[in-house]
C-alpha cells in the first residue's frame, strides 16, 4: 500500500471515529440551562421550597412567591426552568451529578446553621459519647394548651461522630393533664419520632396519646448505614374545652449496638414504623413500645 493511500485510510478512520464520538455526545438545545446554572437554581429552589413549608396553611399562597423570587434572582422564567427540567429528566446521569453537588451544598449549609444555633442557644456541638446516653438537649418539660402558638413541640438533632451505625434511638415522655381535666377522646395528642439515614432512608414511629402515662417510641435499623438526623414532634390539637397538657420526663436515649443479631418485629401495640425508600429485604429491628399508665 502506498504512503498516500495509508494517509487517506488513516484520515478516513479518524473521521469515522470523530463522527462516532459526536453521535455519542448528548446534544443540548440552546434553550436548556447549563449544568452550572441548574446547580445554582436548584440549590436556591429547594431552600425556597423548604421555607415555604414553614408558612401557615392560611398563607400557603405565599409559597409561590418564594419560588418566583428564585427565578427572578437567576433571570429566568418558570417556563425556561420547566423546559430545562424536561431535558435533564431525559438525561438522568447529568441531573444525578448536578443533584450530588446540590445535596453536598445543602448539607454544608445545614451544618453551618446547626453550628450557629448551637452557639446562640449555648448548646453542645457534640452529643455525649458512650454506649447508653441521653442526647436530649431541649427542656425537660413543657406545657401545651392547644392554642395556635402553644400546640406543639418540635426538635431536630443533626448526628455527629458519636452516633454509630445501627444505633437505637428511644424517645421517652410522660403525658398528664392539669387539674384532672377530662381527656378529649377525639382531638388526642400525637407523638412522633423520625430517623434519617445517609442512604436517604427514613424510619418513622407515631403514636396517639389516648390516656395519660409514660410513652416510648423506639427506632433502629441494621443496614441503612450512618444516621444523618433525628427529629420528632408532639402535637396537641385544639380541644373542645381548654385544658393544659403537661409533658415531662423527656429523654432521648441513644444505644450503640453490641451484637449483629436481628430483632423480631414488635407486636401490634408497638409504634408504627413507616420506611421511606427502604431497600428491599433490609432487616429493620423495632423494639416494643412501653405504655405505663399513671
Amino acid at each position: 500500500m502506498s504512503k498516500a493511500k495509508r494517509w487517506i485510510r488513516a484520515g478516513l478512520c479518524a473521521a469515522m471515529l470523530m463522527l462516532a464520538m459526536g453521535a455519542c455526545k448528548v446534544e443540548r438545545p440552546d434553550t436548556v440551562l447549563t449544568d452550572e446554572q441548574m446547580e445554582d437554581i436548584l440549590y436556591d429552589y429547594h431552600i425556597a421550597r423548604a421555607m415555604g413549608e414553614e408558612i401557615p396553611h392560611n398563607d400557603s399562597y405565599k409559597r409561590v412567591l418564594y419560588v418566583d423570587a428564585v427565578f427572578r434572582k437567576h433571570g429566568i422564567t418558570e417556563a425556561q426552568f420547566d423546559t430545562s427540567m424536561v431535558w435533564f429528566a431525559r438525561n438522568p446521569t447529568v441531573i444525578a451529578d448536578i443533584y450530588e453537588r446540590v445535596n453536598k451544598r445543602l448539607r454544608a449549609q445545614r451544618d453551618r446553621y446547626n453550628n450557629l444555633i448551637a452557639i446562640r442557644d449555648n448548646r453542645p456541638k457534640m452529643s455525649p459519647p458512650g454506649d447508653s446516653v441521653n442526647v436530649w438537649i431541649e427542656l425537660p418539660h413543657y406545657q401545651l394548651t392547644g392554642t395556635p402558638f402553644n400546640n406543639k413541640l418540635v426538635f431536630t438533632l443533626a448526628a455527629d461522630t458519636n452516633y454509630h451505625d445501627r444505633d437505637t434511638l428511644r424517645w421517652k415522655a410522660r403525658f398528664h393533664y392539669m387539674a384532672d381535666a377530662v381527656v378529649d377522646t377525639v382531638q388526642v395528642p400525637v407523638m412522633a419520632l423520625q430517623v434519617r439515614y445517609e442512604k436517604d432512608t427514613t424510619l418513622s414511629a407515631l403514636h396517639s396519646i389516648r390516656q395519660p402515662g409514660l410513652y416510648e417510641l423506639t427506632l433502629s435499623a441494621d443496614t441503612f448505614g450512618a444516621i444523618r438526623e433525628v427529629s420528632g414532634f408532639i402535637y396537641y390539637p385544639p380541644q373542645a374545652s381548654p385544658r393544659t397538657l403537661t409533658v415531662d420526663r423527656l429523654m432521648l436515649m441513644r444505644y450503640h449496638a453490641t451484637d449483629s443479631l436481628s430483632f423480631p418485629v414488635a407486636e401490634e401495640d408497638s409504634a408504627q414504623v413507616v420506611p421511606v425508600q427502604q431497600e428491599a429485604r433490609s432487616p429493620v429491628k423495632l423494639l416494643k413500645q412501653n405504655v405505663q399508665p399513671l
